[in-house]
Order: C-alpha cells, then sequence, then structure tokens
C-alpha cells in the first residue's frame, strides 16, 4: 500500500513540475494545483498510514496521529486561497497583455512552420 501511495505522490509531483514548466498560465496554474495536492498526500503520510485507526485517543485501540490530518486540512485551505489568486492574476495579465503567455510575450515561430502554414492554407 505504501509503495503505490509513493507512487501517486511522485506522479502528481513530476506532471506538477512538468506543468508549471509550461509556456502557458493555465497550464502553470494546473501545475501549482497538482503540487499542493502531492504535498497534501506527503503530508497525510508523515502521520503513518494506518486502517481503522481512530483519530481521537480512547476511541479504538490503535489510533492515527491527528497533527498530520490538521495540516491537510489547513494546506487544503491555503491550496484553495493561493489557487484563486493566482486565477485572477492570470485572468488580469491576459486582459493586460492580451495574450496567456506567462512572460506576456508570444514567441516567434520558425520559418519552417511559417512555410508548412502558408502550404496548408
Amino acid at each position: 500500500m505504501e509503495a503505490i501511495y509513493a507512487f501517486c505522490v511522485g506522479i502528481l509531483t513530476t506532471c506538477g513540475f512538468f506543468l508549471v514548466l509550461r509556456g502557458r498560465t493555465f497550464t502553470v496554474v494546473m501545475g501549482l494545483t497538482l503540487l499542493s495536492y502531492a504535498v497534501n498526500l506527503f503530508l497525510f503520510a508523515s502521520g503513518r498510514l494506518k486502517l481503522d485507526g481512530a483519530a481521537v485517543l480512547g476511541q479504538s485501540i490503535e489510533y492515527s496521529d491527528p497533527l498530520p490530518q490538521a495540516l491537510v486540512l489547513t494546506a487544503i485551505v491555503i491550496g484553495f486561497a493561493m489557487t484563486a489568486f493566482v486565477v485572477i492574476l492570470a485572468m488580469r495579465s491576459r486582459a493586460d497583455q492580451g495574450n496567456d503567455h506567462v512572460d506576456g510575450h508570444i514567441p516567434v515561430q520558425s520559418t519552417k512552420s511559417r512555410i508548412s502554414e502558408k502550404r496548408h492554407s
């Protein structure tokens, strides 16, 4: 179970980094969201993965640590606020600059792609 969990956290982290390095603001926002999900899963796993473990002492023989659960709840709220802020920032940037590229400049197309576009049109 731990190996599958670690694999899922690794996949989320890898996809998040890949999307953050893209040139459009929407993919950067999606990448940041995936990275926050990966961090939430990592924080949750830091309290050891247990089945049927109560978060309250005295409710069962085995208990799970409630601190990582509280950290994950806090991280979810902070992640939602951060995502909303970045989306508003991206919308404002698109309105001001007229495009949604991260650096604000539309990349120059190579001459080969221009020639192929002229042939197809």
